[in-house]
């Protein structure tokens, strides 16, 4: 190869580097202010519902790298009990593997749940003003329906796209009989994945920022999905409210200084 040749050579990797380095920065919309976002807190004084917490395993907190977890359960007057989990991510880590990455589609069926067939799978939700996109699952265990809402915030938003990337693997590895840690072939090849990987560059929305996943869910009584369905929507509406993040952040650096 002649001087000039590698010259152009590496001329020309250092553009393609220096392309996929400036690309995001000047592809993704840039971040709304603290001001502007948008961010949730967890309310545990909800009238006629006690709260008791529970806490989450050492494996669950390792695999999820939160700054704060939050997991318990609701139970009412009338005796109706919502299970609920939020885990948020106050600041970047662009080296960690994100929350989305670890919802109830991969946890749950690694706990031996299974997955029964439920229309619909997502559900779009108005959440103090703001559209969510939440999927809707019914998983089952020891003969016991529980439907479950789970969905997320990135950036100070809603996600635009759906959180679906672990259903279709889910489902292939445990009819397949493939366990968890030898599936990482299922999840490469998986359409579903690389779909939302496009939808969120197609949607100029990074993965990158605060970050929140929130899933509710309650046992489903005598089949009755439609009843499961109301106490859920009803209950998103008082569990979650809308809290300043510059705020929540603050009291958080407090915390672990």
């Amino acid at each position: 190869m002649t001087t000039k040749t590698q010259v152009w050579v590496i001329g020309l990797f250092s553009a393609v580097v220096l392309a996929c380095w400036v690309s995001p920065r000047l592809w993704y919309r840039q971040k709304v202010s603290s001001a502007g976002m948008f961010w949730l807190a967890e309310r545990t004084n909800i009238a006629a519902w006690q709260y008791h917490d529970v806490p989450v395993s050492d494996e669950a907190e390792r695999l999820l790298l939160a700054d704060r977890l939050f997991n318990g359960e609701y139970l009412s007057s009338s005796g109706a009990v919502v299970r609920v989990f939020s885990a948020k991510r106050y600041e970047e880590r662009p080296y960690d593997l994100g929350l989305f990455v670890h919802t109830p589609d991969r946890c749950w069926t690694r706990a031996d749940y299974g997955i029964e067939p439920a229309a619909p799978q997502v559900v779009e939700m108005t959440v103090h003003g703001h559209k969510m996109l939440f999927e809707r699952r019914l998983y089952t265990r020891a003969g016991v329906q529980e439907l479950a809402y789970f969905g997320g915030l990135v950036g100070g938003r809603p996600l635009p796209f759906r959180l679906d990337h672990n259903l279709s693997v889910a489902l292939r590895a445990r009819t397949q009989g493939t366990k968890d840690d030898q599936a990482g072939w299922l999840r490469a090849s998986d359409r579903v994945l690389w779909r939302r990987v496009w939808e969120a560059f197609s949607s100029r929305t990074p993965m990158l920022g605060p970050k929140q996943l929130v899933r509710l869910s309650t046992t489903v009584k005598e089949n009755d999905l439609p009843a499961a369905d109301r106490l859920l929507s009803e209950f998103l509406s008082v569990w979650l409210t809308p809290v300043d993040y510059q705020t929540e952040l603050q009291a958080w650096h407090k915390v672990k200084s």
